[in-house]
């Protein structure tokens, strides 16, 4: 079985769609974890390619997480 056959049909006609939804299960997975086990107050990430995350803890002790992604078309 190849990698395209598990591939959604927007994941194959658009594949920058796939890198910002795998930027965003990144931050929101990942790097919560770490922000988390680390009893971080503010954290701020940056891929080199136009991909940008800011999380910060607030009062409550929650998570706000801020991102975005960037394409070339």
């Amino acid at each position: 079985m190849s990698e395209n056959e598990n591939m959604t049909m927007e994941e194959e006609y658009n594949p920058d769609h796939k890198k910002r939804m795998n930027w965003a299960h990144f931050v929101e997975n990942d790097v919560v974890a770490f922000f988390d086990a680390h009893e971080l107050e503010r954290l701020s990430l940056d891929d080199g390619t136009g991909n940008r995350a800011k999380l910060a803890r607030t009062k409550s002790n929650g998570i706000k997480i801020e991102y975005t992604s960037s394409v070339v078309l």
